[in-house]
Order: structure tokens, then sequence, then C-alpha cells
């Protein structure tokens, strides 16, 4: 849920740097710039997010075997490829910028003192129970809810942390 949202952000970052069009990353198109861009957002999700594979190749609209093949050209494109070397360095950069922006949670009390507040709602006693794990930063806390509150609640959170940078596990 939150890292194919993060992937698509590290894919908007990418795009807007190198001056392409917005989604363009998922189009069938083979242009040089466009593989590039689209091996260094997945490198970069891969490496700073721990985004899985198959999330990658969804929004790439790619298989994910394309993704191991971008980990491991990696090296070898970022020593001797111009063109990779500069395009890895501006998103890069960037992805920095915008992810250095956003605050984290010292803990986990006042992570889930947040939440509730902002309208993030907390079930005692329920057969249908569903935990969100959220994680900001090294703080972490957890949300129970219902299955037939698990979306309004997933939508609440995400309004919550929108400032925020956050993962959010199902368990």
């Amino acid at each position: 849920m939150t890292a194919e949202y993060n992937f698509k952000n590290i894919c908007n970052i990418a795009t807007e740097v190198m001056g392409l069009p917005k989604g363009s990353l998922s189009d069938k198109s083979r242009k040089k710039e466009l593989q590039v861009t689209r091996a260094v957002a997945s490198y970069i999700a891969r490496t700073e997010e721990d985004i899985h594979r198959n999330i990658i190749g969804k929004v790439l609209n790619r298989n994910r075997t394309l993704i191991y093949h971008y980990e491991y050209t990696h090296e070898a494109n970022y020593e001797t490829y111009p063109l990779y070397i500069k395009t890895f360095n501006k998103v890069f950069k960037a992805y920095k910028n915008y992810s250095g922006d956003k605050d984290i949670f010292l803990s986990g009390s006042k992570l889930k003192k947040h939440l509730l507040k902002n309208n993030v709602k907390e079930v005692k006693d329920c057969d249908n129970e569903l935990l969100f794990e959220v994680i900001s930063g090294e703080a972490s806390c957890l949300i129970k809810t219902s299955y037939f509150d698990f979306s309004n609640q997933s939508k609440n959170i995400k309004l919550a942390l929108e400032n925020y940078q956050y993962k959010i596990n199902i368990i």
C-alpha cells in the first residue's frame, strides 16, 4: 500500500527532475532517457526504500525480472555510462532533498498519540481484528482496527502522516 505510493513518488521526482512527462516511466517506450530513468528510479526504490520488485514492476508496467537486471547492472553503469551517471546523480539528489523535507517521529508513543488525535480510531475488542504497524524513522506503533473499517483507517493514517516519512505494514 504505502510501498506503491512511495515508489510512485520516486517516479514523479525522477520524471520531474529529468523533464519527462509525469507517468511516462510506465509507458512502453524504449527511448534511452526513459530506460535510464526507469533503472535509476527502480534502484533507488530498492536500496533506499526496500520496495519489493513486484511492486516496482507493477508500477512500471514491467516484469519483476527487469528490476533484478537494473540492480545487477547499476554498478557497471555508474562506472562507465555517462547518461546513467548524470541521471542517477540528479534523481538521487532530488530524492534525498525531498525525503529530507519530511519529519519523523522519535517515539512510538508520540506517533500513536498523533494518529489518534488525527481521526485514526482504534478498536479495543473485536473478533475481526487487524493490525497496522506504522513506522516513522525508528519509532513504530500498532493500531488495531477491524476488517470492516480497514479502508477508512488506512485513509486516515495516510492523511495524518502526509507530512511525515512513514511506512505501513499490515499484520
